[in-house]
C-alpha cells in the first residue's frame, strides 16, 4: 500500500492490481426508469474501499509540505461520520504518525472494526450520521487539553473540495470522453451533503461543461438544505444538520431530498439472490446485476437523487448525470442482516414492491435553487461555523460576495502544492533510487 493509490483508477481488484481506467458503473433506463444515463464514480477500489482517503490527503499533504504539520511528534485527528477518519487513519499509518478517528457511536460495526486495525485511538461519540455537532464538540475537548495535535475537519478544510475538484473532476472529465458523442450532453453532477467535499468535482465540471447543474442531496429525514429541517436518517456518510463551510452554495442549482427508506430498501433488492433475479427478470443486465454490491446506502442515495433530478427536469437519452458511490457493500453487511432481523426473509413479492417503488421514483422534494435560495443556505454558515466554531464573518462574506476569487483561486493552488510536495519528496529523498 502507498499514497499512489489514492486514486479512482486502480485495478479493481482487493489487493495488488495496476492502474487502469476510472472505476465505474452504467446504470440503464431498465434500473433507474428514467431516459438519461446515469454513471456512477465508483470508489470501491480506493485502499480503504471509499474514496474519502483522498480527501483526507488532500487535506493533510499542504500541511505537512509547508511546515504545518509534524508527523514525528503531532496526532492527527479525523473527525467523521466514518469513511473520512479511515481514511486519514490509513494515511497517518503510511506516515507513521498517531491517528485519532471521531465518529458516531451508531455507524456501522464495520466501520469500527476497521478502525481497530489500524488507528491509534477510537472516540465515539453520541448518536447517529446526523449528529455532527457531538463530533465538533469532540474536537473542542480535544483542543482545549493542550496536545500536540491537528485536528483535520473536513467540514471545514479547504484540501478537500481542492482534491474534488482537481482529482475527482479531471477523473470525470476523462471517463466522459468515451461516452460524450453523437450529441450528448452533461447535464449535471449529484453528490450528497456531507462534508461538502465531494461537490468540488461538480464545480469543476461546470468549469468545463457550462450548462451542467450541481445537485446536492440530502435525506428527507434531515431535510437542512431543502428547509432548514432536522433529524436522524439512515443514509451513512452523508451528515448533516448543518451546512458545510466549503460547500459552495453560490454554485449549487438544485437540493434534492431522498427518503431514506428508498435507498434501504433498494439494499435488499440488489444484494439480496431473490432481489437480483427479480433484476435480471426486469431485463437489466446480468453483469451490472452482480456488481451492484459495488453501491454503497450513501451510493444509492445518490442515484436514488440523479433519477430525481434527471425526472424533474425531463432529461432523454442524450443527456448524462453523473454521480458517486463512495463505498460500497463491504461496509454494510451487518445492516444488511439488521433489516433481515427487523422485516423478515426477502420475498419475491417484496423484490417485486420494492423494484416498482424504485422504477417510481417521483420528482418530489426537488427544489431548484433561484438567487436568494442559494444565499438563504449559504447565511445557515453563520450560526455553525460563525457562533459555535470561530470562524470570521467576513471570510464568510468572502465566499459569497468575492465568490470566484474566494474559491477559484484557491482550487487553482494545486500546481504550487504540487511542487512543494516534489520538493518536499526531494529533500527526505525517499523517492531516489539506490
Amino acid at each position: 500500500a502507498n499514497l499512489y493509490r489514492i486514486t479512482w483508477n486502480n485495478e479493481p481488484k482487493d489487493s495488488g492490481g495496476l492502474f487502469g481506467g476510472v472505476n465505474h458503473l452504467v446504470l440503464p433506463p431498465e434500473l433507474t426508469g428514467c431516459r438519461a444515463t446515469i454513471i456512477m464514480l465508483v470508489g470501491r477500489w480506493f485502499p480503504t474501499g471509499a474514496h474519502k482517503v483522498g480527501a483526507t490527503f488532500g487535506c493533510l499533504a499542504p500541511a505537512l509540505v509547508t511546515g504545518q504539520f509534524n508527523p514525528r511528534r503531532t496526532k492527527a485527528v479525523w473527525p467523521s461520520t466514518g469513511n473520512y477518519c479511515r481514511g486519514g487513519a490509513y494515511i497517518s499509518a503510511l506516515l507513521a504518525c498517531n491517528a485519532i478517528a471521531i465518529l458516531p457511536e451508531e455507524m456501522s460495526q464495520e466501520r469500527f472494526e476497521w478502525l481497530k486495525s489500524i488507528a491509534g485511538e477510537i472516540i465515539a461519540t453520541p448518536g447517529c450520521e446526523s449528529n455532527v455537532k457531538e463530533i465538533f464538540d469532540k474536537c473542542w475537548e480535544l483542543r482545549n487539553t493542550g496536545e500536540d495535535l491537528r485536528i483535520f475537519n473536513q467540514f471545514d478544510e479547504m484540501g478537500n473540495p481542492l482534491w474534488h475538484y482537481n482529482v475527482t473532476g479531471h477523473a470525470i472529465e476523462d471517463l466522459l470522453q468515451q461516452y460524450l458523442r453523437d450529441g450528448r450532453q452533461v447535464a449535471g453532477y449529484v453528490s450528497s451533503s456531507g462534508s461538502g467535499g465531494t461537490l468540488g468535482a461538480g464545480y469543476y465540471l461546470k468549469q468545463k461543461y457550462p450548462r451542467s447543474k450541481v445537485v446536492v442531496a440530502e435525506a428527507l429525514q434531515c431535510p437542512t438544505l431543502l428547509n432548514n429541517g432536522f433529524g436522524a436518517h439512515r443514509i451513512e456518510g452523508i451528515g448533516d444538520k448543518h451546512v458545510p463551510w466549503v460547500h459552495n452554495c453560490k454554485e449549487t442549482d438544485f437540493v434534492v431530498a431522498v427518503d431514506d427508506e428508498v435507498p434501504m430498501r433498494a439494499l435488499r433488492l440488489f444484494n439480496e439472490p431473490i432481489g437480483r433475479q427479480a433484476l435480471t427478470a426486469a431485463g437489466v443486465d446480468e453483469y451490472l446485476v452482480k456488481n451492484l454490491d459495488i453501491l454503497g446506502i450513501s451510493g444509492i442515495g445518490n442515484m436514488v437523487a440523479a433519477i430525481k433530478f434527471a425526472k424533474y427536469n425531463e432529461l432523454t437519452k442524450d443527456d448524462i448525470v453523473v454521480s458517486i458511490a463512495t463505498d460500497s457493500m463491504q461496509l454494510y453487511g451487518s445492516r444488511l442482516g439488521e433489516l433481515g432481523e427487523e422485516r423478515g426473509a426477502y420475498t419475491e413479492v417484496q423484490s417485486q414492491k420494492d423494484l416498482e417503488l424504485l422504477q417510481a421514483i417521483a420528482i418530489d422534494y426537488t427544489k431548484e435553487l433561484s438567487y436568494y435560495d442559494k444565499k438563504a443556505m449559504h447565511n445557515l454558515k453563520y450560526y455553525t461555523w460563525i457562533e459555535q466554531q470561530g470562524r470570521e464573518v467576513e471570510e464568510l462574506n468572502d465566499q459569497w460576495y468575492d465568490h470566484d476569487n474566494y474559491w477559484y483561486s484557491t482550487f487553482d493552488q494545486v500546481d504550487d502544492i504540487d511542487a512543494l510536495i516534489n520538493d518536499f519528496n526531494d529533500r527526505v529523498g525517499l523517492l531516489k533510487e539506490d
